[in-house]
């Protein structure tokens, strides 16, 4: 089952990942998947959040997830997480990269464009 997030407009979303769908969205996905390690209390999160879902409406050919570290310690563990927000990019279900902090959309833009 999918669960997304609605962006500020209603359209679209981002997929909120859990250790349950982890394997289906994240690892089995056919795209570029950019996973947004975020929580709750994190103010540089909730601050590329906004970017998030805008490059979510910008570039279908990549899929958008978030995971809550807090509630999905596993995830956050197994992928070695030690700073947030971490987006990190998935081809064909492996890792190819990562991107700790706060950037400004065009250079996530960028990240996610030499992922690719």
């Amino acid at each position: 089952m999918k669960t997304q997030m609605a962006d500020t407009n209603g359209n679209g979303g981002i997929t909120v990942v859990t250790e349950e769908n982890f394997d289906a969205e994240v690892k089995n996905s056919d795209k570029l998947v950019v996973l947004d390690f975020w929580a709750e209390w994190c103010g540089s999160c909730r601050m590329i959040a906004p970017i998030m879902e805008e490059l979510s409406q910008e570039m279908a050919d990549v899929k958008f997830c978030k995971v809550n570290v807090d509630e999905q310690l596993s995830i956050a563990m197994k992928y070695r997480v030690v700073s947030i927000p971490m987006l990190a990019f998935f081809k064909n279900g492996e890792m190819v990269g990562s991107s700790v902090g706060y950037e400004p959309k065009e250079a996530v833009r960028a990240k996610i464009e030499g992922a690719k």
